[in-house]
């Protein structure tokens, strides 16, 4: 039989994940990208940084917005463990307020960020409105999705509305950062319209499939984005690669790659950083990481 270590890296990983999976309480220290963080052994963050691109893109885009203006204002949406916020803040001057709903995670989101004053932490589900059916976690590696659950264990929910009031400090915020796996394409655009002036940076995780998993429609999110002034896309793969730039009244035209066709892998989801037509840094910003000359293809 041969070693852990002489089968291929792909099969490798999966077998370690499949061990790791094992122990989902067991907590350990590692090292991501240069940043420490304490995680849940079966994380999978560690595997999908490595030393590349990925997750740098949201990293890239708070430390040039900070450059017009520090310290920049963040809603780090789906936080997880807070790997976002500490990257964030070993880059650049930043503020973040997190929301994350699921305790398995908030246990290590807190071991992360409580000792930085620089960060608030809401434990909550952001909803677009208060009109949310009982919802439970469904976990998967690394990462959350919300289902429909049983009321006796539905988790805590909070509007973008009620957030803001609850949040006054976070009024002039800056870049908005989602991943909640299929949800971004009906949150992103309520938490905007809640925002209403601030005109944020919206990052968020932009996937057809798990959007549709989750009842939302994820062409939908480009004409009311449109609505609210934005106009401006910047693209990456989601292992943080560069893939172009494009408009939210053209980027529909140019979404193919990211449906499931028979016989066709898709690409699993999108990165995207969406800048208001008024926003001169926030266009800035997109314009040194993903010059307007590489188009989308």
């Amino acid at each position: 039989m041969p070693r852990l270590s002489e089968l291929p890296s792909n099969l490798r990983h999966h077998v370690g994940w499949w061990v790791r999976d094992r122990f989902p309480n067991r907590k350990v220290v590692r090292e991501v990208q240069g940043v420490t963080m304490v995680l849940p052994w079966p994380h999978r963050l560690p595997d999908y940084a490595g030393n590349g691109p990925y997750g740098q893109n949201l990293v890239q885009l708070a430390r040039a917005l900070a450059e017009h203006a520090a310290p920049v204002t963040v809603l780090d949406v789906g936080a997880n463990v807070g790997d976002s916020a500490l990257q964030i803040l070993d880059a650049t001057d930043a503020r973040i307020l997190c929301v994350e709903a699921d305790p398995y995670f908030l246990e290590y989101l807190h071991l992360n960020v409580d000792a930085d004053p620089r960060v608030s932490v809401v434990e909550a589900l952001l909803t677009p409105d208060g009109h949310t059916e009982a919802t439970t976690a469904v976990r998967t590696g690394g990462t959350t999705r919300f289902a429909e659950g049983e009321a006796d264990d539905a988790l805590p929910t909070v509007t973008p509305a009620r957030l803001l009031a609850d949040h006054p400090d976070f009024g002039d915020l800056r870049l908005i950062k989602s991943d909640t796996d299929g949800y971004d394409v009906v949150l992103v655009p309520a938490i905007t319209e809640a925002w209403g002036g601030a005109r944020p940076v919206l990052f968020f995780e932009y996937d057809h499939r798990l959007s549709r998993l989750a009842g939302n429609d994820p062409l939908e999110v480009w004409p009311r984005l449109q609505k609210l002034g934005y106009r401006d896309v910047a693209v990456w793969g989601n292992g943080g690669d560069v893939l172009g730039r494009t408009t939210v009244e053209a980027i529909a035209e140019r979404t193919a790659p990211l449906e499931e066709k028979v016989g066709v892998r898709a690409q699993n989801y999108w990165d995207v950083a969406v800048v208001h037509e008024d926003d001169a840094a926030g266009l800035a910003a997109i314009e040194k990481l993903v010059p307007a000359s590489q188009q989308l293809g």
